[in-house]
């Protein structure tokens, strides 16, 4: 009945003047120990990095949606999918009416105004922003149709993003796009 509780249900008491105290072997363990894992995460963070695609591959073809409730009635907006501008107009009923009233046999590129744009939201037009002649970037609301009017050659467009004149030889090509909502677009 002398003995400890603890050396009766099989376990041993073990003491030793190293284990009272930290020691200088105890300090290189952990040092050690804190260099290796840095070492193996400085290695292994490449490795992980690198399989994460690049940001030209993100932005090769992802889609993205834009809010449409900040433009009002007349204004437009410039966003970026694939690295190319594209201006979203929300067209004013007088713009929609003079880009209908245009007679598409005028048109050096004949498409009309419904073509251009998604039933039911006429007044959203969704163009990439590059001129068709040699690719320079139009200045939206200039020019003698209120359109798009490329500064570098002169090409004009109109409030549909259709050539009217000047060197591009066509419109305004109209990404690939869908409404979420009536407020959200996705292009892409």
């Amino acid at each position: 009945m002398g003995q400890p509780v603890a050396v009766r249900k099989g376990f041993a008491i073990v003491t030793s003047s190293s284990s009272a105290a930290a020691t200088r072997r105890d300090f290189l363990y952990v040092a050690t120990g804190s260099v290796a894992a840095v070492g193996a995460a400085a290695v292994a963070w490449p490795l992980i990095s690198q399989m994460n695609p690049d940001a030209s591959t993100i932005a090769a073809g992802a889609p993205i949606e834009v809010d449409l409730t900040p433009i009002a009635s007349g204004q437009d907006i410039k966003v970026f999918w694939r690295g190319k501008p594209i201006y979203i107009m929300n067209r004013t009923k007088k713009q929609i009416d003079e880009a209908r009233a245009v007679p598409t046999a005028s048109l050096p590129d004949p498409q009309s105004d419904q073509s251009r744009v998604k039933e039911g939201h006429d007044q959203w037009l969704v163009v990439v922003g590059i001129c068709t002649h040699l690719g320079c970037i139009p200045i939206a609301h200039e020019g003698t149709y209120d359109g798009f009017f490329c500064p570098c050659h002169g090409s004009q467009y109109d409030t549909s993003g259709r050539i009217r004149s000047g060197p591009a030889p066509t419109n305004l090509a109209v990404p690939p796009y869908s409404f979420i909502s009536d407020t959200k677009i996705k292009i892409g």
